[in-house]
């Protein structure tokens, strides 16, 4: 069932879901996602107001990374497929924001831990701060609460947060980007959060040491290249020069 939907429109979700199934394949087998393989992809088709899902098959299906595929309107409605993954339920995210791109629910091993924890992640591990000021993930634990209106909540605080912990199950990934930098988020906080799991035996994840910020985030183009950061994250950017008076 395609009718309704244009040729670019088509030819955008065979594309993204060529990456969704190799994304599928990289996460099984670095073991980012558990063995139990509770992931999903929506993405927004550019312009319009429709996202697609990739569900992940997983476990017991011949091809476990052919990703089961919907077309969803803004309306909850199948345009395409009839097996929308869990991600069909952020739409209110996709509504909000014209700009967000991309989301996953993934339960990773060591975000896990810190959801099983009711544990915040701090982001200590550089890569995670380089392209963001965003020093760690909220956790989402009452729900009460619906989990899009409690991210909702969170981009309203913090407009770069990348992802939520979610309390007791596994962790949200989010991308302004599209499917690919949703993925390297998902396989670089995975990354942090176990080295950090890993650093408890040693006494724990330490803050970062003088000057790690203004480096990264100079890397990152963050903040102009003569600017200085202070330790606790105070931009000071250099002042211009006074023009002398004629």
């Amino acid at each position: 069932m395609t009718q309704g939907l244009s040729k670019t429109t088509i030819a955008f979700v065979r594309e993204t879901e060529a990456d969704a199934r190799k994304a599928f394949r990289l996460l099984r087998e670095t073991h980012t996602i558990s063995p139990s393989g509770t992931v999903g992809f929506a993405v927004r088709v550019p312009g319009e107001e429709r996202i697609v899902t990739f569900g992940y098959a997983g476990l017991w299906a011949e091809d476990p990374d052919a990703p089961i595929t919907t077309v969803l309107n803004f309306d909850g409605q199948a345009e395409w497929g009839d097996q929308p993954s869990g991600e069909g339920r952020y739409l209110k995210l996709f509504k909000a924001h014209p700009d967000f791109a991309a989301i996953s629910h993934v339960h990773a091993p060591h975000l896990g831990a810190y959801s099983q924890a009711h544990a915040e992640l701090p982001l200590l591990y550089v890569p995670n701060r380089r392209f963001r000021f965003t020093s760690h993930l909220p956790v989402y634990i009452n729900r009460r609460q619906s989990e899009a209106d409690f991210i909702l909540d969170a981009i309203k605080v913090d407009h770069e947060v990348p992802a939520i912990v979610e309390a007791n199950g596994g962790a949200t990934v989010w991308s302004w980007k599209g499917l690919r930098h949703l993925v390297n988020n998902i396989v670089l906080l995975e990354e942090g959060a176990r080295f950090q799991v890993l650093a408890a035996a040693l006494g724990g994840s330490k803050p970062f040491g003088p000057g790690v910020l203004e480096q990264q985030w100079k890397m990152g183009k963050l903040v102009p290249p003569d600017a200085h950061v202070t330790d606790d994250g105070k931009i000071v950017l250099r002042e211009p020069a006074v023009e002398p008076a004629e």
